[in-house]
């Protein structure tokens, strides 16, 4: 293994990691904001921890009540003041619905006056529900979705239609309120009503798109399901201010300035990366086959969101995976076949077997992957 490359790409990558961290983004979104009533505060999505307590640590007014909804294992510490709530990801559980139902109650009957700072980050779509079909039903139809490959925006065009919270319906439940909201994105362009399903945010997606995605995947729907996707989702929300304040483009930004730092001349190729993982990894080994032989020292860097048809979303304790030139040998020499690996879309224990695997824990914030293929002029990448 080539160490030198390696002790690189980590600094880029944890470079990158804490510069979309939740805490700076929050503090330049509220810096200075004013409340005339009463405010309150619900966090929603992987970084809803960290996002909350730089919340209370900036705002000029208290906060009147809140609740912190995040995935198990994501609370480091309690949050004064603040209800915290852990719940299932990427398939809601009965927790993701007691959060959703708290939300609701705790949003009734609100005043003009009144504001909810609503700190929204991925992973929302799932921890932060209340269904509108038994929740045994909605969990075996995101398993459906999962397995069958469906993107994130399919996901979520469906996801909105079978919730009483997503597709802007929860802007809408607070309502004359108004909704102040902080995003982070985990979805490729920014979309506002497809991070965590827009709970927030006017549907652009209509009933027919949901129907054609059911059908072009052949969803096991009941009645009731197949009913829901066809009412509509709110077009329109006169009470809501939203501000994405932190992804995917910042995270190139940073892990190319780090590269740069440490000598290497930096390509950057896009954040729009959005294809099966397997296809990226054929994508960046190609580009770096092609520059082999420069003898640079190059970095080169994508952003973006990879699938894999597995039907699971992040159910292992690493982050990332690291691959050089000595990686199929180390495999090979270990008696691990590299085809049987990818076909069963088993890359953890490979890795894990030649110290190929990024373990950084819960980081706080999920901005979408990075993607960092690194030549150091001299080696192969």
């Amino acid at each position: 293994m080539n160490r030198k490359l390696r002790i690189d790409a980590e600094k880029a990558a944890y470079t990158a990691i804490n510069a979309v961290m939740p805490e700076g983004a929050v503090r330049r979104a509220l810096l200075g904001k004013q409340f005339p009533g009463r405010v309150f505060l619900i966090a929603a999505g992987k970084a809803a921890p960290r996002m909350a307590r730089a919340a209370l640590a900036v705002l000029a007014v208290p906060v009147t009540d809140g609740l912190v909804i995040s995935k198990y294992g994501h609370f480091d510490e309690p949050l004064s003041g603040l209800r915290c709530f852990e719940a299932g990801h990427p398939v809601p559980d009965e927790n993701s619905v007691l959060a959703g139902e708290a939300a609701l109650k705790l949003t009734e009957g609100l005043r003009e006056d009144d504001t909810v700072l609503f700190l929204l980050s991925g992973g929302g779509s799932a921890l932060f529900e209340k269904p509108l079909i038994p929740l045994h039903e909605l969990q075996d139809i995101t398993n459906q979705l999962l397995a069958c490959g469906a993107d994130i925006v399919e996901i979520n065009t469906i996801r909105k239609r079978l919730s009483a919270v997503k597709g802007g319906k929860f802007a809408a439940h607070c309502a004359p309120a108004r909704v102040e909201a902080v995003i982070l994105s985990d979805i490729l362009g920014d979309p506002l009503d497809m991070i965590a399903s827009g709970p927030v945010s006017p549907d652009t997606a209509k009933s027919a798109d949901a129907l054609a995605i059911a059908a072009k995947y052949g969803l096991r729907l009941s009645q009731e399901a197949a009913a829901c996707l066809r009412v509509e989702t709110p077009k329109e929300l006169s009470n809501v201010h939203a501000q994405v304040v932190g992804s995917v483009r910042e995270l190139c930004r940073a892990a190319g300035e780090a590269c740069r730092s440490i000598g290497y001349e930096t390509v950057f190729l896009t954040d729009q990366l959005d294809c099966e993982a397997r296809e990226a990894g054929r994508f960046l080994s190609a580009v770096l086959r092609t520059h082999a032989k420069s003898g640079k020292k190059l970095a080169f860097l994508a952003g973006g969101e990879t699938v894999v048809s597995d039907g699971t979303d992040g159910p292992t304790d690493a982050a990332g995976g690291y691959v050089d030139g000595d990686t199929f040998d180390e495999l090979k020499g270990k008696g691990i076949s590299l085809h049987e690996t990818l076909r069963n879309n088993d890359a953890n224990h490979a890795l894990r077997a030649v110290d190929g695997l990024i373990v950084t824990g819960p980081t706080g914030t999920n901005v979408n992957d990075l993607y960092l293929g690194l030549m150091d002029g001299e080696q192969e990448p």
